[in-house]
């Protein structure tokens, strides 16, 4: 929706295409406050792995196993705040877009994390909060052209590159930049 929302032609071309910068912007400073908080807010255990909540989920049991879920903090949802981020960027640029891309998010990002026991609702609901407050904030009308300008800019005169490098930032948006934080891993472990 954001490469449709790039490529759309009319009066608010450019305004589109600075939503889309900031709204990017916009998600991948929400991943990186929700790590934040969550290495510095209260560590709290993921349901699915909490053996005091006696709860069955319809998890795998060798999730709970996995040593992202047994030590990364479960508030607040980092899915949550980068993906109503996104949402709420597309909101920015097309109410009807931005609803269905909401309803999306609630349905099939949101709930599934709670169902499944990696999220409770209040982590979901404050990732929410968080990615929206995030994306306002940052398509702001004066913060928005000033992320957006020199993008916009690069964009214009390296154009090979820049398409480039934004289809591989949009991939690794797309899986939460897993790839990276597997190299960083990797690269850490072999330092």
């Amino acid at each position: 929706m954001l490469w449709w929302l790039w490529f759309r032609h009319g009066p608010a071309a450019r305004r589109d295409r600075e939503i889309v910068i900031a709204t990017t912007v916009a998600a991948f400073l929400a991943l990186f406050i929700g790590r934040l908080l969550a290495h510095y807010l209260p560590f709290r255990l993921r349901p699915m792995a909490d053996p005091t909540l006696m709860m069955r989920f319809p998890a795998d049991a060798f999730t709970c196993k996995a040593p992202v879920i047994r030590t990364w903090s479960s508030f607040p949802s980092d899915h949550a705040m980068m993906w109503c981020a996104v949402a709420t960027g597309i909101y920015l640029a097309s109410r009807r877009l931005g609803i269905v891309t909401f309803i999306y998010t609630i349905i099939f990002i949101c709930f599934p994390r709670i169902y499944l026991g990696m999220h409770y609702p209040t982590d979901v609901l404050a990732g929410a909060v968080l990615g929206i407050v995030i994306c306002l904030i940052l398509n702001h009308p004066t913060i928005r052209e000033r992320i957006a300008t020199p993008a916009l800019d690069w964009s214009i005169k390296y154009q090979g590159v820049f398409y480039a490098a934004v289809f591989l930032l949009s991939f690794e948006l797309a899986s939460q930049f897993d790839e990276l934080r597997k190299l960083g891993e990797f690269l850490l472990k072999n330092a």
